[in-house]
């Protein structure tokens, strides 16, 4: 089937194949929100815009109504955003009954200019940045999550303690123990095949229950774009087939957490231009100071590869999640790995993210420090080898929310690339998930402290 142009939808519509439509901004969360349009209504006027409150783009997991944001408040009545459906996003919705859906855009509702803060217009900026100094971003992510026996609603009511897998093994790359996963990856592969979304595979990854949706390497935008469609396809399907699939990054103290990998490389029309085939390890002058860029300004920007304190759980030693900002070759214990080497498949693999990554963000910040890394004229330092995690020379990358706010509100990099009010909302986004967390009473003080206190 594939993506779906106007004028085909519009056939469906009159046909009665097609009766809703969903229309999506993408949340700072990474989530899809919107509206279900009745199909007929969309094709008639609703293509052309709609409206959602601007809380959207200010909330947290729980959809609070934080204050403190410059764009939006209590004192500010909460007005609206115009969501412009990107019709090139159309497709099929095909693990749903007579639906299609789109993406959309969000714009100001006063001057329909983008919301600088909403994480695709973040993404826009700088891939334009990119097309102007004539190259085009290839990106793909790598979505690890965890699926469980039961469905949310009844892990829900258990508070969260009956929490066993659907496959209660190790199943990495084993294609017996992970045939249990079928009942909801096969749907998922299909739907998004359906759907025009390059899939690759899934696969059983390295923990009990764990798995991995490998999505085919495009344009940054659509990468972007298929890690969002693909991560909502797969909780909807877990949903109807009466499962939980969650991408917490680190559920259990004693389980590997679960990550969400960035790969990336430039290109200059068809051609690569991270790729030099006279380098020993095949990486052209470009490739590697835009890697320096990225190294370099990793504890500026890993707030948005992590966002929510649960996200910095996954940075321990032996885990296979990164703890420092340096670059390896084929090494997965460094924070930065290089794939491909010595092919016209070479690039650079950024391990740091985990799996509530939102894509969008990840993706324009990393495009922005390898940028600023050409401009820069960085220059990369040797591969490190061996175990990173032992090393203590390399830089860290920040291990907390605190940290990474610090380093986030202080960066004259992240301000030149986005501007002063895009990083402000940003750090009073990282400023509420620590209050909202340091307000909590934990299961863990109360059983540690209660008797022995």
């Amino acid at each position: 089937m594939g993506a779906l142009t106007f004028d085909k939808l519009k056939e469906q519509v009159a046909a009665g194949e097609i009766d809703t439509v969903l229309a999506c901004i993408v949340d700072m969360q990474g989530r899809l929100m919107g509206k279900r349009f009745h199909a007929a209504h969309f094709v008639d006027s609703a293509w052309e815009e709609s409206h959602c409150c601007n809380y959207l783009l200010a909330t947290d997991l729980e959809m609070y109504t934080v204050e403190g944001y410059a764009a939006t408040s209590w004192a500010g009545g909460y007005g609206d955003y115009v969501m412009r459906p990107d019709l090139s996003t159309l497709r099929p919705a095909p693990w749903l009954e007579g639906t299609a859906i789109v993406l959309c855009d969000v714009l100001d509702h006063h001057h329909h200019a983008p919301v600088p803060h909403s994480p695709r217009a973040m993404l826009q900026s700088q891939v334009k940045r990119l097309q102007a100094m004539g190259y085009t971003a290839k990106m793909a992510t790598e979505l690890e999550f965890f699926l469980f026996e039961k469905s949310f609603d009844e892990i829900r009511k258990s508070g969260f303690k009956d929490l066993d897998t659907l496959t209660p093994y190790n199943e990495d790359y084993a294609l017996q123990l992970s045939l249990r996963d079928e009942v909801v990856l096969r749907p998922v592969r299909n739907a998004l095949y359906a759907m025009g979304v390059p899939v690759e595979c899934t696969k059983g990854e390295a923990e009990t229950g764990q798995e991995e949706l490998n999505i085919k390497y495009d344009e940054a935008i659509l990468a972007a774009d298929y890690h969002v469609l693909g991560k909502h396809v797969v909780k909807d399907v877990a949903l109807m087939k009466g499962h939980a699939a969650s991408f917490i990054p680190k559920w259990h103290r004693d389980k590997v957490g679960s990550s969400s990998h960035v790969h990336q490389s430039l290109w200059e029309g068809n051609d690569s231009a991270f790729y030099d085939p006279e380098d020993s390890l095949g990486m052209s002058a470009l490739m590697k100071s835009y890697c320096a860029g990225i190294i370099k300004y990793a504890p500026d920007y890993t707030f948005f590869l992590a966002q929510n304190i649960n996200s910095y759980k996954r940075f321990q030693a032996g885990s296979f999640a990164p703890t420092k900002a340096v670059w390896s070759v084929d090494n997965r214990t460094a924070g930065f790995r290089l794939c491909g080497a010595g092919s016209k498949a070479v690039r650079m693999e950024c391990r740091i993210p985990g799996s509530d990554v939102n894509p969008y963000l990840a993706m324009a910040v990393q495009l922005a420090a390898g940028i600023k890394g050409i401009e820069e004229g960085l220059e990369l330092s040797p591969p490190a080898d061996g175990d990173v995690y032992e090393q203590g020379s390399v830089t860290e990358i920040p291990s907390t929310l605190r940290a990474a706010r610090e380093t986030l509100a202080n960066s004259a990099f992240l301000r030149e690339a986005f501007g002063d009010e895009v990083i402000d909302h940003y750090t009073r986004a990282a400023d509420w998930e620590q209050e909202a967390y340091d307000a909590v009473v934990t299961d863990w003080e109360i059983q540690r402290g209660f008797e022995r206190a």
